[in-house]
């Protein structure tokens, strides 16, 4: 993998990010928050274009896991990478936003939204404005068409926990095929979301980042 640590910025990220597609060139990208089809129901601040925006590190990391899972006859899509800090303040709005349960039904039926940011399924210091986490699934390499693993993505609900007895062996078994390739490249889990992994050596630690996904 050609990954470029010259410092120079490309394509308008800053030094050290880069797009996913342009390393794991058959990944899928559907970068949820640049849309609609995510909790809040609307395009999320710092989302200008659909793209997945990753650090050279978790690059490195998801072309292992991409590597691993395409001999499994399995193709990785992702939702998301980076996250500017400005969208994550604009998730703590939407939750203390009591009018607007748009997505209630699909994203949080059992759920009270104002405790998204207590039961773990929002961060207001996220290891994605850090560079130091993706979201994604598998997809069938033949088919495209997304494995079935329990819950969509940003289901906030025990379901979606890595550790549930709420969906069936062939759904765990899916979700056992994702997590087996990203903790063998250098990832590990999040106990809240079965979609969500870290990186295991964090490239920015203490940073921040808050650059718009153009």
């Amino acid at each position: 993998m050609n990954i470029s640590t010259s410092g120079v910025p490309k394509d308008g990220l800053p030094a050290g990010f880069l797009y996913i597609d342009d390393v794991i060139e058959d990944c899928i990208v559907d970068a949820k928050y640049s849309g609609t089809d995510n909790f809040a129901g609307y395009r999320i601040d710092g989302y200008e274009h659909p793209l997945v925006v990753v650090t050279e590190e978790a690059a490195r990391c998801a072309v292992k896991a991409a590597d691993i899972l395409r001999k499994r006859g399995y193709l990785l899509k992702f939702f998301d990478g980076y996250r500017p800090q400005r969208a994550v303040d604009h998730f703590i709005r939407w939750a203390a936003d009591p009018a607007d349960m748009r997505r209630k039904p699909i994203h949080y039926p059992f759920l009270e939204k104002s405790k998204v940011f207590e039961l773990g399924y929002v961060a207001e210091k996220s290891a994605h404005t850090r560079g130091a986490a993706v979201d994604l699934t598998i997809v069938d390499a033949a088919t495209y068409l997304e494995v079935d693993v329990g819950a969509i993505f940003d289901f906030m609900d025990p379901r979606s926990h890595v550790v549930t007895s709420a969906i069936s062996p062939a759904q765990e078994q899916k979700r056992r095929i994702l997590r087996e390739a990203m903790e063998a490249s250098g990832f590990v889990t999040y106990p809240y979301e079965w979609w969500h992994y870290n990186l295991a050596r964090e490239p920015y630690p203490d940073t921040y980042f808050d650059f718009p996904i153009r």
